[in-house]
């Protein structure tokens, strides 16, 4: 399934895409029961290592995992969203469709949350069983209040909150809606901080022609439903520094934003301001060979609120079918200065500029600090006919005029593996930024299926394999290193604390755990190059990684 027959799929979706410019291709597969429940039991069903790698400047992990931590086989999770309290970072929460078998294409509302700052985490369930959910978005507010907004089969959609710091969700709040819904809440910090904005697709909504919502009282109940000018689909809102409204999407042909500085005000039926057609030289998608049954991603909108010189931008990302040079996806950005009256020329993010690849999923947060990342997945180096992916980040620190790495973040994937009687790997990443992080929810198939990971990116570096900055700090050291037949593994920890110190190959795989303990003081640890069975390893390059209560550092370790 590797190659997915693109040649042919390719070729016709040219034909198709250069005509559905004056078509209503918004109606592509609603998302309907089309498998009834199946209770699935987890407990029998087999275990692998999960995918674990790290980076010099990322940590990437898998979410939806027992309660060991291991990758459960036979299973499917895709559709991730994400949410991180901004009054305790270690605490995150991402949701995801979750199929319990890929027999079976009945999903729900799966959920993982991680108190460490997404180390680890914890995948209690769905949270509604037996009950079909989909389509899942996650917010916060500015109180550390986390949303999950989830589309039943009825097409009306439920916001769940979880308002006590804890990890458990409230009972569900209707919250009218429609299939591809959105959800963004105002962290404005004005009168309207904390209103809950939802828009979605008008071709499947439960109240024709509305496509819009919001709430303007903490998400306890939500207003009877609005048209939105133009009626976009598949895209994103945001909630700039003034409280105003933004919304991103599709047209017929058009790619457009729509603007709302009174949906802040209560007592105010929601009106548009205006809309502005954008000139990315394309349109988003769906179809496509690296996501049959899909979309190639969805439109991002975001803001800078730094009060730098950056301060009101509105910026807009996409991987869009290329009109001018029929590139099957590229991943095009533009920046309005002037509240969004008027955009830039668009700009390709991707550094491949070949037209036979595709940029997909293109995904981008703005943090407090004004920084831009973005993430992709990129298949220019799969080779012809092949539309295996890896994901790929850059940044830009000066309101997206130049961008800067451009890293590399997983080894190559088969996205078409894994499917749960559904030929798609969902249709959208989600990414927050914070000003030292990028917070990536996404899915990939590294494990043989389709699974849900957090990644943490640090484009400044902070998460490096900085040797002599572990050493000097928490004297973290390996001697000898190259390792020959034995090295010490020294750390000093100044109080009584829980430390785990564990082994990792390149592939991110776990191959010994040499501490899990209480320790304090000085410590020193013997590892003479052997796996958990005993085995020795060949040689090459290894990471040892020590962890102490919530913060973690990694040395490199050769084995020579």
């Amino acid at each position: 399934m590797k190659n997915y027959y693109k040649l042919f799929i390719f070729s016709s979706f040219i034909l198709y895409s250069l005509s559905s410019f004056g078509q209503d291709i918004s109606n592509m597969p609603p998302e309907i029961p089309d498998d009834p429940y199946i209770f699935v039991d987890r407990s029998s069903m087999q275990r692998s290592t999960p995918y674990i790698r790290t980076g010099t400047n990322f940590y990437t992990t898998q979410v939806n995992v027992d309660e060991n931590g291991n990758n459960i086989i036979g299973d499917a999770a895709n559709e991730p969203s994400i949410a991180i309290d901004p009054t305790n970072p270690n605490r995150i929460v991402i949701g995801w469709r979750q199929f319990d078998t890929v027999n079976n294409n009945f999903r729900q509302a799966g959920y993982g949350y991680s108190l460490d700052g997404g180390l680890s985490w914890t995948f209690p369930g769905v949270i509604d069983p037996g009950v079909f959910r989909s389509d899942p978005v996650l917010d916060y507010d500015n109180q550390g209040n986390f949303y999950y907004n989830s589309l039943r089969q009825s097409f009306n959609c439920d916001v769940y909150k979880i308002t006590d710091g804890g990890v458990d969700w409230e009972p569900p709040v209707p919250a009218f809606g429609g299939d591809k819904q959105w959800m963004t809440l105002d962290r404005s910090g004005l009168a309207s901080d904390g209103h809950n904005y939802s828009y979605w697709n008008t071709s499947f909504t439960t109240c024709a022609p509305g496509a819009f919502t919001r709430s303007t009282d903490g998400s306890n109940s939500f207003e009877p439903c609005e048209t939105i000018l133009g009626q976009p689909f598949w895209g994103t809102m945001t909630v700039d520094g003034n409280g105003d409204l933004y919304l991103v999407g599709r047209t017929q042909n058009n790619m457009v934003v729509v603007k709302s500085t009174n949906a802040k005000d209560p007592g105010q039926s929601v009106s548009w301001d205006f809309l502005t057609n954008i000139d990315l030289d394309g349109i988003v998608y769906a179809g496509a060979a690296v996501n049959p049954e899909g979309l190639v991603g969805q439109a991002d909108i975001d803001h800078d609120n730094s009060g730098g010189p950056g301060d009101g931008n509105i910026y807009v990302l996409a991987s869009v079918f290329r009109s001018g040079i029929s590139d099957p996806a590229d991943v095009m950005f533009a920046k309005s200065s002037d509240g969004g009256n008027s955009f830039s020329p668009p700009v390709r993010i991707n550094v491949d500029s070949g037209t036979d690849s595709f940029q997909w999923f293109g995904t981008m947060s703005v943090a407090p600090n004004g920084r831009i990342d973005v993430v992709y997945l990129d298949t220019s180096t799969a080779g012809s006919g092949n539309v295996d992916s890896r994901l790929i980040y850059a940044w830009s620190e000066d309101q997206g005029d130049t961008w800067n790495d451009y890293a590399v973040i997983s080894e190559m994937f088969d996205p078409t593996i894994g499917y749960p009687n559904q030929d798609k790997m969902g249709d959208y990443f989600d990414m927050k930024s914070d000003n030292d992080f990028a917070h990536l929810a996404w899915c990939n198939t590294l494990n043989g299926g389709q699974d849900v990971y957090y990644t943490k990116i640090s484009p400044e570096g902070i998460l490096a394999l900085n040797e002599q900055q572990l050493t000097s700090e928490f004297r973290f050291s390996a001697v000898p290193n190259p390792v020959s037949d034995e090295t010490i593994i020294g750390f000093r920890t100044a109080d009584l604390n829980s430390v785990t110190l564990e082994i990792f190959d390149m592939e991110g795989r776990r191959l010994i755990t040499l501490l899990d303990a209480q320790v304090e003081g000085d410590q020193r640890i013997r590892w003479n190059g052997t796996n958990e069975a005993g085995n020795s390893l060949g040689n090459g390059l290894y990471f040892a990684r020590l962890r102490i209560e919530d913060s973690w550092f990694t040395i490199k370790l050769i084995l020579d």
